[in-house]
């Protein structure tokens, strides 16, 4: 094996284990709650040592807005995908999709996000996610467009519509989460579906008795 060959595979596991311990970290995270998850939890979960972690990332916090990037990429990958649809509904479903059906890492990263930046944590990282962020904004604010120029939306200034598309996102995860409410929704796919349904209908032109 060449010296380059074996640089390239040394990059390649490293990146390979850095992909592990993120993975890991959500799960433990979602798991048990970020605030009771330490480092060495995640290095005994991976089955490295506490070291190999700090070789990868500097604190928990790179750890947490790393996670948030890869879910905000999630999303660019979904709009990447599809954006070519004539169906601006699709788009529109799939957005919601996205946000509701992970309620509990919905909530995580709404947390995280809060702490991170409370803390003024990772501020290259934070400035990142919120680029990949408005690029994804602009991708909304595209199809709300289109729909309101086709007649289909109330013709309010697009953030209306897509503060109100959040604001049933997040709703709709707190109450997915709440113990109580998780009692009384036998079938939570159907009630996805219900949801789902309601927020692509929510904002048609017509709905405001004007």
């Amino acid at each position: 094996m060449t010296d380059l060959e074996k640089a390239t595979r040394r990059v390649h596991e490293f990146r390979q284990r850095e992909r592990e311990i993120l993975d890991v970290a959500l799960t433990l995270f979602l798991d048990q709650g970020e605030d009771r998850v330490t480092v060495e939890m995640i290095a005994d979960k991976v089955g490295i040592g506490k070291g190999t972690i700090y070789k990868h990332f500097e604190t928990k916090n790179e750890i947490y807005v790393l996670l948030m990037l890869r879910y905000e990429e999630e999303l660019a990958d979904i709009f990447e995908r599809i954006q070519e649809s004539d169906d601006k509904e699709t788009l529109a479903r799939e957005y919601f999709r996205f946000r509701i059906s992970d309620p509990k890492r919905y909530q995580l990263f709404d947390r995280l996000e809060q702490k991170v930046i409370k803390e003024h944590a990772v501020p290259e990282l934070i400035e990142k996610l919120h680029r990949i962020r408005d690029a994804n904004f602009v991708h909304l604010r595209r199809i709300i467009e289109a729909r309101i120029e086709e007649g289909n939306l109330e013709d309010v200034p697009p953030i209306y519509h897509i503060c109100t598309a959040w604001a049933l996102a997040h709703g709709a995860a707190a109450l997915m989460e709440s113990p109580f409410y998780q009692r009384l929704i036998e079938d939570k796919d159907d009630f996805v579906d219900f949801l789902i349904d309601i927020g692509i209908r929510m904002g048609n032109r017509g709905q405001r008795g004007k």
